[in-house]
């Protein structure tokens, strides 16, 4: 039944009104907060901490290495000192922090209220939070990480390394990375789905552009790195051996998994930054952007470049030189589309009629320090010169130079540009000039004397060095401008403080932009917009200065409360086409007690009590049933007024709201991590010592039923959802589909039961790991459709509310599509290894 519009308020009015519906309240009811703004800064300021903390190890490094022969701390604290601050920079500060501006700002460039998933946000961020403060108590312990960030097999295996050190590594990065992917997932689901109606493609901001990019890296690239730290804890757990090369592993296959992950995390960290140098530099430059076109398609090359690079960090390992040939070839084109990127830069600013204020210098710093990481970068792609300097401090300048340049610089200019819009007072530049000049010479004085140190032969990861090699005055400067660069950080965050604390108060759009943005009062309402624009030209032309107090007036889309309902606007992906009305949840205690059951999970895990880790895992699983026990409407709502004319239908009753493809992306990076599984158990078949094993796993009965019931399970499934969309009762059919569910469950718990004994040869550990993966996604299946079975008798599905069972009829498609797969492989190893046998 279609329903009409709420009587129009006045502005103030209804200010109040959405304040109350999408306002968190005070006290405790903060731990219940899932508005994006809120948990956008909490994601920020989170990030800043951990940089403070990773700038105090590093200054700790650089007191160690002041002088030759220094004892100011031995081998062991060492260790955990560079181990940890490349760890929290890398996935503590720079991934988090990128995360959190996307939070904050995505929907108020988009035109939106929130994200797709406020809870799912919430429980990011917990998790985040969570994860994180394991990896940085465990210094306070002595048992930090101290196998180095990359955590490189076999010194993290366990013979090399006992205790918890590495484990404390690999279960905080993995629950902070799922934290990452769901993030990533989120973010891409509401740059396509979520925008203002009239908001195509090609007339999205720059900024909206690269995190969307920035997000489907991230998509596709966490996953390898979450199964090698899976699997690397399994030996450290269980012996057993995927990277142990006596019984048929390899310790290439970790690096392969992790720089799969690495060097596309190197873009993933730069172009966020570089989507805010973007939105920044046409505003100082007070022209529109040169090359809008060329700069997506720049970014679009970028990303799928950078995860053909990942060879760039393993030159020195043995790879065949056609292979060395091929992936120097491909880091030096890379070049190619960064340089776009900054010629677009250059020719706006060298077009524009530019200002100077304290964004611009650091703008400027970042074209200086950044330019530079590249032509080193560009030296490191040639295999001659890489041999030479691999694991030399010239590639610890490099690194600093790309990372701090590339994410650092634009960070601090962005601090600056949007500040304002955060604390909605102006800013104040009484010590921000000399903050950049500490900073920006205290850097250069650090890392680029390290280009020098490592041309002259020292390695790194050293803890300390004898006098008679000509490093000592080089590492003595570096020492001395990591002090400086201290000191600028450290005015850095006092003028952060008064800006705080003494800026003057304004209304709106400080700097004159022209994006959606700075379209709102400062600090901005909880609700973002009192209501939605509709865009018609391109978001980064706009004129905030007029739209603003209309939206405020509430003469746009949904400028009204209806029935307390938090809503948004959902339109078509490529063309902004207004599509349906997508109702957000409502501030819950979920999220965090969901996160505080999984960091509890992991904690078990860490203390190795597994029983109890798998209790929590099921209770974890429980929590979020609740998350959906009540979401959704129970009746067929038809199409509703959305403001300004227009009727749309909710999320519920249409074929492709955010959460079908929410579920699209989340398989999507399960595929990678399926894949990357399949790539490992090839790579030991094809390239490790040891093989052909001793005892091979030969095709049984038990896999193969395993492998129809999946197929026989998603038929069903199927069937369910054809009956439902025809009117007819579907619920036998989805109860048949769970007993299917459960006996393919079965049936793999006895294809991993029969198995030989793991712990003896890879080949075994791969087919356990295959199965296991099968095991997994069939528990989801039945889940998952658990779930859909109580949401019907709830009364939560219809011929026309069908999304949650076309939702598990995706994740059937996807465990069969696998399962088929995974087990195909098992079925053929044996003829594998007896063709390699052969050529052997």
């Amino acid at each position: 039944m279609a329903e009409n519009a709420p009587e129009k308020l006045s502005p103030i009015a209804l200010h109040k009104a959405l304040d109350r519906v999408w306002g968190t309240g005070p006290g405790w009811r903060r731990l219940s907060a899932v508005n994006h703004t809120v948990l956008g800064k909490r994601f920020m300021l989170t990030a800043f901490v951990f940089f403070a903390i990773g700038g105090l190890l590093a200054m700790l490094i650089r007191a160690q290495l002041a002088a030759p022969d220094a004892a100011f701390v031995g081998p062991d604290i060492y260790n955990q000192l560079f181990s940890m601050h490349g760890t929290v920079m890398m996935f503590l500060f720079a991934i988090p922090m990128l995360e959190g501006l996307a939070i904050y700002l995505l929907p108020k460039m988009l035109g939106a209220r929130d994200l797709a998933f406020p809870r799912l946000t919430a429980y990011g961020y917990w998790c985040y939070l969570f994860g994180g403060t394991i990896i940085v108590v465990s210094m306070l312990f002595g048992v930090a990480p101290n196998s180095g960030w990359f955590m490189y097999t076999p010194l993290s295996s366990q013979p090399y390394t006992p205790g918890i050190n590495a484990d404390i590594w690999l279960l905080g990065v993995t629950f902070v990375e799922i934290s990452a992917v769901s993030a990533a997932v989120e973010i891409t689901v509401s740059i396509l789905k979520l925008r203002a109606p009239g908001m195509s493609l090609d007339r999205m901001p720059l900024f909206a552009w690269y995190m969307l990019v920035t997000a489907l890296m991230m998509v596709f690239g966490f996953p390898p790195l979450i199964l090698g730290s899976i699997l690397l804890e399994l030996e450290r757990a269980f012996n057993i051996p995927f990277f142990d090369p006596t019984r048929g592993g390899d310790p290439l296959l970790w690096q392969h998994l992790f720089w799969l992950f690495g060097h596309p995390e190197v873009y993933i960290i730069f172009l966020p930054a570089a989507g805010a140098l973007s939105t920044m530099i046409p505003v100082f430059a007070r022209r529109p952007i040169v090359g809008y076109h060329a700069i997506i398609a720049a970014i679009i090359a970028l990303a799928f470049l950078s995860f053909g690079l990942w060879v760039h960090h393993m030159f020195t390992v043995g790879i065949p030189h056609l292979a060395l040939a091929f992936f120097s070839a491909a880091s030096v084109l890379v070049a190619i589309p960064t340089a776009v990127q900054i010629f677009a830069w250059l020719a706006t600013l060298a077009h524009g009629r530019p200002r100077f204020d304290i964004p611009m210098l650091y703008v400027t710093g970042f074209f200086l320090v950044f330019v530079i990481g590249g032509l080193t970068g560009v030296m490191l792609a040639m295999v001659p010169f890489d041999q030479q300097a691999h694991d030399s401090y010239f590639v610890v300048a490099h690194l600093h130079y790309v990372l701090v340049g590339g994410f650092v610089f634009p960070m601090l200019a962005a601090t600056y540009y949007w500040l304002p819009h955060i604390t909605g007072r102006e800013t104040m530049h009484r010590i921000s000039v000399p903050a950049f000049w500490l900073i920006f010479v205290g850097f250069n004085l650090t890392f680029f004397m390290m280009h020098l140190t490592g041309l002259m032969g020292m390695p790194r990861r050293i803890y300390t060095y004898p006098s008679n090699f000509g490093w000592d005055w080089l590492n003595l400067l570096s020492s001395v401008g990591g002090f400086i660069l201290t000191m600028g950080f450290a005015l850095f965050a006092v003028d952060m403080i008064l800006q705080f604390r003494f800026g003057r108060g304004f209304r709106r759009n400080i700097w004159k932009a022209s994006t959606l943005d700075w379209a709102m009062p400062t600090r901005p309402p909880s609700y973002a917009f009192a209501s939605l624009p509709h865009i018609d030209k391109r978001a980064d032309a706009l004129d905030p200065d007029s739209l603003g107090p209309q939206l405020a007036a509430g003469h746009g889309y949904l400028g009204f409360v209806r029935e307390g309902r938090m809503e948004t606007l959902g339109v078509d992906m490529t063309t902004g086409r207004l599509e349906h009305v997508v109702v957000l949840p409502n501030s819950t205690y979920l999220p965090l007690i969901s996160a505080a059951l999984t960091g509890t999970m992991v904690l078990c895990l860490l203390f190795k009590l597994y029983p109890v880790a798998v209790i929590f895992a099921l209770i974890t699983l429980a929590s979020f049933f609740f998350w959906s026990a009540r979401s959704g409407s129970k009746v067929d709502e038809g199409p509703t007024d959305v403001g300004r004319g227009e009727k749309a239908l909710p999320h519920t009753e249409v074929d492709g709201p955010a959460q079908w493809w929410a579920m699209v992306f989340a398989l999507a990076a399960n595929g990678t991590l399926f894949a990357s599984l399949v790539f490992g158990a090839l790579y030991l078949w094809l390239v490790a010592p040891a093989w052909p094993p001793t005892e091979i796993v030969t095709p049984n009965l038990w896999v193969i039923v395993s492998a129809a019931l999946l197929v026989a399970g998603t038929a069903a499934m199927r069937m369910t959802n054809r009956l439902n969309r025809t009117g007819n009762a579907f619920k036998p059919m989805l109860i048949m589909t769970l007993v299917i569910d459960l006996a393919a469950l079965v049936m793999l718990s006895v294809a991993i039961f029969v198995l030989p004994d793991p712990t003896s040869h890879a080949h075994i550990a791969t087919i356990a790991a295959l199965i296991g993966y099968c095991w997994l996604h069939a528990f989801g299946s039945l889940a998952f459709g658990l779930n859909a079975l109580l949401r019907a008798r709830g009364g939560y599905i219809s011929a026309r509310r069908s999304l949650d069972l076309r939702l598990v009829r995706l994740w059937h498609d996807y465990t069969a599509t696998t399962g088929v797969i995974a087990i195909a492989l098992v079925l053929l190893m044996p003829s594998l290894i007896g063709m390699l046998e052969g050529v052997r």
